[in-house]
């Protein structure tokens, strides 16, 4: 397919993007049941390759702390990250919502606390029921036939497995010499390329392929991290879809070019990503110590919390580094 990645025609078969349909949600090339995609390519044997390979004395944390205030998906007006306490040491001595009595509240500080949150928020990933096309996810699976009341009954973030498989870091600021990409810049697949053959690795079949755009470094600011970012373009998107990549994420909260490109389309490559290609996304991903270390090959270990029928999950994902 091109000396950057390797493909072979015997592999083409099990990647759904060689057998999509511009905007059409497409059949999984691993049966009609399919519910995670190119996941599927996830295996035994990769799992064990990787972890092989894989030095666990260095590993790097890619994900953010979730804070109240924290930048986040403000777009359509969900609910922001909130946290409270629901029981205190001096409120159990007052409440004894135990029943335990003084002495024992006395003994026993108590402390307990909830949270609210849309589900994309913080480090996360985008399962396929979160976008499509007319009514319908990848796979075909429909809102008439498989859309509950209160979540997706196909589809949902509680199907993902643990992943564990190589991970590639594309560098894209670093590309251009850049701390931060321009706002709005579209990742295409001559940045990608230009990344491959600037850090000198090859994109593989069954990566998770994670891009730095450089937005990181303006978190937690809200009204730099936010606006207009950098991301990946459809062509980009295309390109890494087409070369066997499982996961596709990055830095930014959104993983594509904003304002969108397309005039019909305000989320191209999200619904492309999710319902015709069959790779769930990852957002919000730390990727700076990666790059202050220059790490761009690595281990990358991840799940998410298991949501049934969600649309995202929280992720912490982890990178470790390759044995010399």
């Amino acid at each position: 397919m091109c000396s950057e990645c390797l493909v072979t025609e015997a592999i083409k078969d099990k990647i759904a993007a060689h057998g999509a349909a511009f905007r059409k949600a497409t059949a999984s090339p691993f049966g009609s049941e399919d519910e995670i995609g190119m996941l599927n390519l996830v295996t035994g044997e990769t799992r064990k390759a990787i972890m092989d390979r894989a030095d666990a004395t260095q590993m790097y944390d890619l994900s953010v702390d979730n804070f109240i205030g924290m930048p986040g998906w403000f777009g359509a007006e969900d609910q922001p990250y909130q946290i409270w306490m629901t029981h205190t040491p001096r409120g159990e001595k007052i409440d004894d919502m135990m029943n335990v009595g003084p002495a024992a509240n006395d003994l026993v500080s108590y402390s307990g606390d909830a949270i609210s949150m849309y589900t994309h928020t913080g480090t996360h990933i985008d399962a396929f029921n979160h976008f499509g096309y007319d009514g319908k996810i990848f796979n075909g699976f429909s809102v008439d036939e498989h859309l509950g009341s209160r979540t997706w009954r196909k589809a949902g973030a509680d199907k993902h497995p643990p992943i564990i498989a190589r991970g590639i870091m594309l560098d894209v600021a670093a590309l251009h010499g850049v701390d931060v990409l321009p706002p709005s810049y579209g990742i295409g697949e001559a940045d990608l390329r230009g990344c491959l053959k600037h850090q000198g690795i090859q994109l593989m079949v069954g990566d998770v392929v994670l891009i730095r755009t450089g937005r990181m470094r303006l978190w937690p600011d809200r009204s730099t991290y936010l606006p207009n970012p950098p991301g990946l373009n459809r062509e980009g998107a295309e390109f890494l879809a087409k070369a066997g990549a499982i996961i596709i994420g990055a830095d930014n909260h959104c993983l594509e070019q904003a304002p969108s490109a397309d005039p019909e389309n305000w989320q191209v490559v999200h619904t492309y990503l999710l319902a015709e290609a069959g790779v769930p996304i990852l957002e919000i991903v730390n990727l700076e110590e990666l790059a202050e270390d220059g790490v761009h090959e690595f281990a990358f270990f991840g799940a998410c919390i298991k949501l049934r029928g969600a649309t995202g999950a929280p992720m912490r994902p982890v990178a470790m580094r390759l044995k010399k």
